[in-house]
């Protein structure tokens, strides 16, 4: 199990992580005045990809993707 929550990104996917969780979080706040759902989902999306960029551990390569990033 200690081998599932290795960091397990490169630089290069942790600086695609870290801009696509800000552009999220930028856009999550200017969406939650057209719809509060929507805009809280687009949030919380931007939250869990900056803690991946944050952390170097991604949820979906820690499954067994392999996603060239």
């Amino acid at each position: 199990m200690s081998s599932f929550f290795r960091p397990n990104l490169r630089r290069s996917g942790r600086i695609a992580r870290g801009v696509a969780g800000a552009l999220c979080l930028m856009f999550g706040i200017i969406w939650v005045d057209v719809s509060m759902l929507k805009g809280l989902i687009v949030i919380a999306a931007g939250l869990v990809a900056l803690a991946e960029a944050i952390t170097g551990w991604c949820l979906v390569r820690a499954c067994g993707s392999r996603i060239k990033i």
